[in-house]
């Protein structure tokens, strides 16, 4: 249905996006006990959407594609 897609909030900027434009990525939430966090106790993941500016900005674009290349260069090795 037309306009239907739910709202996000670049997490830069602050912009209000609608979901199937904005760039989500993952974020890696770690909590340790040390100031080095070399003792890890607890990770977590958390989705966060950006703008098309911001991640254009922060370089996510490059990052993805660089993820996207070592995927498939694993599965044509056969690791996967």
């Amino acid at each position: 249905m037309r306009g239907s897609e739910t709202l996000v909030r670049c997490n830069n900027c602050g912009r209000t996006v609608s979901r199937n434009k904005a760039v989500a990525d993952e974020k890696m939430i770690r909590y340790g006990l040390d100031a080095n966090n070399k003792d890890i106790r607890f990770q977590t993941s958390r989705k966060v959407y950006y703008c098309i500016s911001c991640a254009k900005h922060k370089g996510i674009f490059l990052r993805k594609a660089e993820q996207a290349a070592r995927h498939a260069a694993r599965q044509r090795s056969g690791m996967y």
